[in-house]
């Protein structure tokens, strides 16, 4: 019987390292977490000395990473700024008054379901949403039926007291408008948020609390799913926030055709008081001894013959050349 070959034997020697896993990956785990701890350490401390503009724009941002928040005033839910707590209590109450005086209307009691008042972040927004037979404006016009305009009343009555500015929005669905003028939806929306503010500042309204009137059309429906849904049709009335004016320019400060431009030099005054004016003339040439006593004589270089300047003509100015002539010393 023949003896079989060993096999050999294998030795495998590991040597020390510093840790666990490949050359010692302990260590950077560490390190990313201290670096990771620093680079938030460091942004927190930017925060703190940002200006507030830039502090509410990184609040907004986490607040609504979409990025839908800068649609102001053209969502039901609404995005943007944080309500202020005083605020909110003024547009809760607001709205509450609003909704009993709604109810206690005969003339408008129906109409409770056709009329949607929602706190959001932007303000008070209050919706008026047409039926199916037309409900606040005529079928396809944009003037006011009498339950719009017993509506509007009320609210005018209310918005003139506050300081808060108003915001107007007009809303279509997506049912073209069938004329040949041109008339499209675009105008019917515009049209009727006009007519809205039209009749609120008849009201009592400022003319300067309306900031912005809009009209949407059928861009920002109610019912995305059915576009030609009779609720898209629809005003919203934006109690805004902010109680910020609409800057006005002082008529003084307007330039036009007979207004003369900032630091411009005024008219000469005429000769005699109530005499008018006479066509513009133009002033007569100074003459030869004016000029020479307006005209500045310079002094010559070092080194160089002065020369007189010929009786009554002005004193020539020295050139580049005679100055680098007079300063080459010894120079004649």
């Amino acid at each position: 019987m023949a003896i079989g070959k060993s096999q050999p034997i294998i030795v495998i020697k590991r040597k020390g390292g510093h840790g666990g896993g490949h050359h010692g990956g302990a260590w950077k785990v560490a390190y990313a977490d201290f670096v990771t701890a620093m680079m938030s350490l460091f942004i927190v401390l930017w925060l703190m000395g940002s200006s507030e503009k830039i502090k509410k724009a990184v609040s907004g941002y986490f607040n609504d990473p979409k990025g839908t928040g800068s649609l102001l005033g053209t969502t039901l839910i609404g995005t943007g700024e944080t309500v202020k707590p005083s605020d909110t209590d003024q547009l809760v109450k607001l709205k509450e008054k609003l909704e009993q005086e709604i109810k206690a209307r005969k003339d408008l009691e129906n109409l409770s379901k056709q009329i949607e008042i929602t706190i959001t972040p932007e303000g008070l927004r209050i919706e008026l949403i047409e039926g199916k037979n037309g409900t606040f404006y005529e079928i396809g016009g944009a003037k006011l039926s009498a339950s719009g305009q017993s509506l509007l009343a009320l609210l005018g009555t209310e918005l003139k007291t506050l300081p808060n500015s108003l915001l107007i929005e007009g809303h279509t669905d997506a049912t073209p408008y069938s004329s040949d003028s041109g008339y499209s939806n675009w105008d019917l929306s515009a049209d009727r948020a006009n007519s809205a503010r039209r009749l609120l500042q008849q009201d009592g309204v400022r003319t300067d609390q309306v900031t912005q009137v809009r009209g949407y059309a059928d861009q920002m429906l109610r019912v995305k799913n059915n576009p030609t849904d009779p609720s898209n049709r629809r005003i919203s009335i934006l109690v805004k926030n902010d109680d910020e004016q609409v800057p006005t320019l002082s008529a003084a400060n307007v330039v036009n055709g007979s207004s003369p431009l900032p630091g411009a030099a005024k008219p000469a005054a005429t000769a005699e008081k109530g005499a008018k004016p006479s066509a513009a003339q133009p002033a007569p040439k100074p003459t030869a001894p004016a000029l020479a006593a307006a005209a500045p004589v310079a002094k010559p270089a070092a080194g160089t013959p002065a020369v007189k300047p010929a009786a009554g003509t002005p004193a020539a100015k020295p050139s580049l050349m005679d100055k680098l002539k007079g300063m080459i010393t010894g120079k004649k």
